[in-house]
């Protein structure tokens, strides 16, 4: 598609589940809509600006016989994040999971306060845009990394204090929502995870500075986007209580009763 409001559709959804995915374009998003794809939902492909990229994606999965599409949209813009609900509820009828991946940060070109916008305001605009649409059932699932979410605690890499501080923030955001998603019967669950290999996020980070990752490999093998992709899609399904966290990889943040409950990607 071109831009926000519009979806080009392959497969046919039918009953499967209608699931929006953020910043679905390629790593950890891309590989949880294969996942889910595979399971028998259709995936609607979140991209800003790589269409191609994702309409490559949408038609992999649909030559594997499942269902997706893709809608362009910049969630940190109200008005694309408010047109990208609006389509996705025109074409489906409904949205029954919200995965949200999408983050940022980090880019070289990035504002002062970027990072704030993308993962904190305009996670919890796209919820509350959400909100009225998730039948009772339905699923928000938000992704974020150890970094961020034990960052009151740990000490965070140097150069990543704004991904981690506004991620965060969203998390906690989000949270502060969970009365809401009660009162509509709508499931929340956190997914976070060590530092992820082949993600956009630690090639960033090995070039400013590579001893804060080599750090994290010397703890073990970082998990895979495909180990964190399958925990995300979990999730989706996952009979966990109101703002439950999933933890993968990264045992070394754990304390013993967190680490009890700590995740297998598997």
């Amino acid at each position: 598609m071109a831009g926000s409001g519009d979806l080009a559709v392959g497969g046919e959804p039918g009953g499967r589940r209608i699931v929006l995915i953020t910043g679905a374009s390629r790593g950890i998003g891309a590989e949880t809509a294969r996942v889910l794809a595979a399971r028998g939902d259709h995936v609607v492909i979140n991209y800003r600006e790589k269409r191609k990229r994702a309409e490559t994606l949408a038609a992999e999965i649909v030559a594997a016989g499942g269902s997706a599409s893709v809608a362009g949209a910049d969630i940190a813009d109200p008005d694309s994040a408010r047109a990208l609900v609006d389509a996705v509820v025109a074409e489906f009828g409904r949205l029954d999971v919200l995965v949200l991946n999408a983050s940022g940060g980090l880019e070289r070109d990035a504002a002062p306060g970027y990072a704030m916008l993308l993962n904190r305001d305009a996670q919890t605009r796209l919820v509350s845009l959400a909100l009225p649409h998730l039948p009772v059932g339905g699923r928000i699932v938000f992704v974020t990394s150890h970094q961020a979410h034990f960052s009151a605690t740990r000490a965070v890499p140097p150069g990543y204090e704004p991904i981690a501080a506004s991620k965060r923030a969203g998390e906690d955001a989000l949270r502060a929502m969970i009365g809401e998603f009660a009162d509509r019967g709508i499931g929340f669950t956190v997914v976070s995870g060590d530092m992820i290999d082949g993600t956009i996020i630690v090639r960033l980070l090995e070039r400013r500075d590579p001893a804060a990752v080599t750090a994290r490999r010397d703890q073990g093998d970082l998990p895979t986007v495909e180990d964190f992709a399958t925990a995300v899609a979990a999730a989706t399904t996952s009979d966990t209580g109101l703002g439950h966290t999933v933890y993968v990889g990264g045992i070394d943040y754990l304390s013993e009763d967190v680490g009890a409950q700590a995740a297998s990607p598997a």
